[in-house]
């Protein structure tokens, strides 16, 4: 199986709360990509048979959101926000600051496979801007050091 016995069960308990098994699509496509890391062909085929659909019209959803990813990633996915509000407050120095200092540009992945990083258009921290995200935590008010130690807490958790 491709994922767990335990998200396997999750799903089937889970797509009893939807109108049909289908508009349960999306979430399962996000709960297998942050298992497996990303949705092979085994898990894009798993989920259409769980959801009745045929491989293809699951991938056209895939397609549809720059979130789902075909290819694996860094174990930290690093996606600078480069919307107006971020871009008037500075976004293009964190973003250049970003590339340089992990020497990969957008959509890349380190050699190491730690890092992966993406510019995005839009992380919902206007106010803060400029803002990022690492995986599932967020960062605000970003200046070229606060990245520099971001990056630096990541690295050394992965050592450790």
């Amino acid at each position: 199986m491709v994922v767990s016995e335990q998200l396997d069960q999750f799903f089937t308990q889970k797509m009893g709360d939807y109108p049909t098994r289908r508009s349960f699509l999306v979430p399962m496509l996000l709960y297998t990509q942050d298992e497996v890391g990303f949705l092979s062909d085994e898990a894009i085929a798993y989920v259409a048979q769980k959801v009745d659909l045929s491989e293809l019209e699951v991938r056209n959803v895939i397609s549809y959101y720059s979130m789902l990813i075909t290819k694996p990633r860094g174990k930290y996915n690093v996606q600078v926000c480069r919307n107006i509000c971020c871009m008037l407050r500075g976004t293009d120095d964190i973003i250049a600051h970003v590339k340089q200092r992990l020497g990969i540009g957008h959509k890349g992945t380190t050699a190491d496979g730690m890092f992966s990083f993406e510019e995005v258009e839009c992380i919902g921290a206007c106010s803060w801007a400029p803002a990022m995200q690492v995986n599932y935590d967020f960062y605000e008010n970003l200046t070229t050091d606060k990245v520099d130690g971001i990056l630096e807490r990541y690295r050394s958790n992965a050592r450790q």
